[in-house]
């Protein structure tokens, strides 16, 4: 069952979805290119042993998700690295507070 949207979360919905994105002239979007081509570049090798059991289990994520493993591998190393990997319990934590439910 879907959860009903507020009225504020309807209107940031039909703004996500609208076909009306601002444009950002050329060279904002140059730039962007630039920075995501510089961000994406892989540039260095990492060497590590793992358990085959964990190799397993990151495998069959990678393959939910659609992407190569050591896709996966590398989108967790940035996220980690640049302080962006949340601990689902965190957010299912939060979400419950917000929601007015004891921790826990």
């Amino acid at each position: 069952m879907k959860a009903k949207l507020s009225k504020e979360e309807k209107n940031l919905e039909d703004k996500i979805f609208s076909e009306t994105w601002p444009s950002v002239g050329k060279k904002k979007l140059t730039e962007y290119r630039k920075s995501a081509s510089n961000h994406l570049k892989k540039d260095a090798r990492l060497n590590i042993r793992i358990s085959s059991s964990d190799l397993k289990l990151i495998k069959d994520k990678a393959a939910e998700e659609g992407l190569p493993y050591q896709s996966l591998v590398s989108s967790l190393i940035h996220k980690y690295a640049s302080d962006e990997l949340i601990d689902r319990r965190q957010v299912k934590a939060i979400v419950r507070e917000l929601r007015g439910y004891p921790a826990g």
